[in-house]
């Protein structure tokens, strides 16, 4: 089985037939033979929850409902982390670390992994793991 963290994008892309990645995700869905084990965060299933038209959102709820894919857990402690992720990710300037991306990559951390489901392909570039490794984007 696969391990993955699903951002905002894709998780809307899988129940948007009209999302331009919507293929792409369903694809990789289907792909892997012995499955995938997706995980994704609060904040994420938020996200994708507004961005969705309200059909569309109450199969992804539950879809998310079903245990299709897990919700990674956090408690207000984690709270320090996540915000320290932003801080190093943020540049007035030029780009913002958002909360929902923020509990991603501190999950991958917690988790191990660094595969990652997103069409923000610019953001996790350039985010790293603790440990200096970067995320293999799908």
């Amino acid at each position: 089985m696969n391990v993955a963290l699903l951002d905002t994008g894709p998780l809307v892309a899988l129940f948007d037939a009209d999302d331009m990645a919507h293929p792409h995700y369903r694809a990789l869905l289907q792909s892997e033979p012995a499955g995938w084990r997706l995980t994704t965060t609060w904040p994420c299933v938020v996200e994708a929850s507004h961005f969705l038209p309200p059909v569309a959102r109450w199969q992804m709820l539950r879809w998310v409902e079903q245990g299709a894919v897990s919700i990674f857990p956090f408690d207000p402690c984690h709270l320090t982390d996540m915000l320290a992720l932003m801080q190093q990710y943020t540049d007035n300037r030029r780009t913002q670390m958002d909360f929902a991306d923020a509990t991603l990559v501190w999950a991958a951390q917690e988790m191990g992994t660094q595969q990652i489901w997103t069409i923000d392909v610019r953001d996790f570039y350039r985010y790293r793991l603790a440990d200096g490794r970067s995320f293999e984007i799908l």
